[in-house]
């Protein structure tokens, strides 16, 4: 079963295509119908079945269905669940306007995204930097078109105040918050519309956009990271920020996977397991 590790909540699929999800729970962020933090795994409401993906934001979770919807439940203050209201919920809720044609979505502190069948990129949630790319900084309770991205996006991840993109071409595209250089434009001015990282305009295969960092894996399996490094989360060896994207050391080839905390990265080596570095 495939999972999610969210700000203090965790939710996985179930073989039937259920969600589960335990950890805390102060704003409904589990989908039990409480706000009781739960040890042990609990069943999401009315979502035992016809799940395809899940993600756990900061204190909100979303999933998409097998048709395509896309349903989320927990924080709401600046509509991040994309049902109109900034209403908490302690149950799975509709994403207006999503009830199909979605692959991914995810969930970030504030804001959420989803990539629909047709390679486009709808955000909505808080936008005080911009990070839902729509050209404003007005928050959404229900989904906007990200400016540029209608029909070429491959994937989208979700950071705490910024969001990142891969491109159908390989290129990875950022927006929103910039300070300690996080969007990898060289710069640490905040973008309202997604921009190019310098240097990946191609060969991108994933990215992760973390707390305040954000890396990248290539088609080659090679890491790249950018943003801040006080803790050595961008692992070139330093703890110098960077505006534009540093090799990892050590992991130039063999990589299959990546993921960015607030600290710390992780990345999936074919050969060697799961490696982290930061703090």
């Amino acid at each position: 079963a495939a999972g999610s590790a969210g700000g203090g909540q965790t939710c996985a699929l179930t073989p039937a295509g259920g969600v589960k999800c335990w950890g805390l729970n102060d704003y409904g962020e589990l989908g039990d119908g409480t706000n009781t933090g739960r040890n042990t795994p609990v069943d999401v409401v009315g979502l035992n079945s016809g799940v395809a993906t899940v993600s756990a934001g900061y204190y909100h979770t979303c999933g998409v269905t097998t048709g395509g919807g896309v349903k989320c439940w927990g924080s709401n203050w600046a509509g991040q669940l994309g049902d109109g209201t900034s209403t908490n919920r302690y149950t799975p809720v509709d994403v207006v306007g999503l009830s199909s044609g979605v692959v991914a979505v995810s969930a970030g502190a504030g804001h959420t995204c989803a990539l629909t069948t047709g390679g486009g990129v709808k955000c909505w949630g808080a936008n005080s930097s911009g990070l839902l790319g729509d050209g404003t900084t007005t928050f959404r309770s229900t989904p906007v078109d990200v400016v540029g991205l209608s029909g070429g996006a491959a994937a989208v991840s979700a950071g705490y105040d910024h969001t990142c993109a891969v491109t159908t071409a390989g290129g990875s595209k950022c927006w929103g918050l910039n300070s300690y250089g996080r969007l990898g434009d060289g710069t640490t001015t905040n973008r309202y519309t997604p921009v190019d990282v310098v240097g990946l305009t191609s060969s991108v295969a994933a990215v992760s956009a973390a707390g305040w960092h954000t890396c990248a894996l290539t088609t080659v399996g090679a890491m790249k990271c950018w943003g801040r490094n006080d803790g050595g989360q961008l692992g070139d060896g330093t703890t110098t920020n960077r505006y534009s994207p540093v090799d990892v050391v050590g992991l130039s080839s063999g990589v299959a996977a990546v993921s960015g905390g607030n600290y710390h990265t992780c990345a999936l080596a074919t050969a060697d397991g799961i490696k982290c570095w930061g703090v």
